[in-house]
């Protein structure tokens, strides 16, 4: 079963709190990881979490609010003080690029690895990133300034060798990697054998959406549909729902709809205002709509493929 997990390293809003530090989280698929967001005092949790920086090849911004970015500077610096010479790739919204290099250039530092930057359409849906296993699509997301969810999406599977129906047509084994990869096969015979005979269905794939700071905003829901695990910001409860819209953030409740309304299978909520000592009150109030809810609990560890 492919390892696919979300670590939490931040859910406040604006300011950090003792116990809450900014928006950050570690996606894990198959060891490979996934930085997505950036707030202050990252670099802590991940060490706190024994997460080796250096494995962490893509950063994803959300936008440009610093509590989602400001922690960045800090990382990159200390992924070159520990030596690291392997490329970075940063995607982001805006213009990350100019914020990193004018910070490199008054230090007067000079990095020993290339970063890369890749920009993404605030306006649109579009793939930013793929490799043999997974997608990465961006999320067009309703805030006061540029800003983009992302989903992560695991390619289909391919098919398993099914060892009973390979040893009742006495298959020879130098055929066993052709029929792995798709292929027929023809007896001495000459009978043929459809390779769905000989294959097993591959094994589930999963997905997970990232929605940061937005408010309500319905036109996400065909790119999240049936998303297996939802991160939505819920910053306020209802009773500030009129904060919320002027600031562009969500309500609990609001986060719930969407997660109702997308069919997801499981829904955490995040980006806490700090008006909020006790979070089970926004808990609460998404579980009304949608009993799948779950707060992101610094340090917790989500497990995508839960549903499945």
């Amino acid at each position: 079963m492919t390892k696919f997990s979300v670590l939490i390293l931040g859910s406040a809003s604006a300011a950090p709190t003792l116990t809450r530090n900014q928006t950050a989280q570690l996606i894990n698929i198959d060891e490979q990881y996934y930085l997505m967001d950036c707030g202050e005092g990252t670099q802590l949790r991940l060490r706190e979490h024994k997460i080796k920086i250096q494995r962490i090849n893509h950063i994803f911004i959300s936008h440009l609010h610093g509590d989602h970015y400001l922690g960045l500077i800090g990382l990159i610096q200390t992924m070159h003080l520990l030596g690291r010479t392997s490329e970075l790739t940063i995607y982001c919204p805006s213009n990350i690029q100019e914020i990193v290099e004018v910070n490199l250039r008054v230090s007067e530092s000079h990095l020993k690895y290339p970063i890369v930057y890749k920009s993404v359409n605030p306006k649109k849906s579009e793939l930013v990133y793929e490799n043999d296993k997974l997608e990465v699509i961006s999320i067009p997301l309703k805030h006061r300034i540029a800003c983009s969810g992302y989903l992560f999406k695991e390619k289909p599977k391919p098919r398993r060798i099914n060892p009973k129906a390979i040893n009742a047509h006495n298959i020879p084994k130098y055929q066993i990697n052709k029929i792995k990869l798709g292929g027929d096969y023809t007896a001495e015979n000459g009978e043929f054998i459809n390779n769905r005979r000989l294959t097993l269905d591959g094994l589930p794939s999963f997905s997970y959406a990232f929605c940061s700071d937005t408010k309500y905003f319905e036109s996400i829901i065909p790119i999240i549909k049936d998303v297996d695990l939802l991160y939505h910001e819920a910053t306020f409860t209802e009773e500030h729902a009129d904060r919320a819209s002027k600031t562009y953030h969500s309500t609990a409740k609001q986060a719930a709809k969407i997660a109702k309304k997308s069919n997801a299978k499981q829904l955490i909520i995040g980006h806490f205002s700090n008006r909020y000592p006790d979070l089970n009150v926004l808990l609460r109030e998404s579980k009304t709509v949608f009993e799948k809810t779950k707060i992101a609990e610094e340090g917790k560890f989500f497990d995508v493929t839960f549903s499945k």
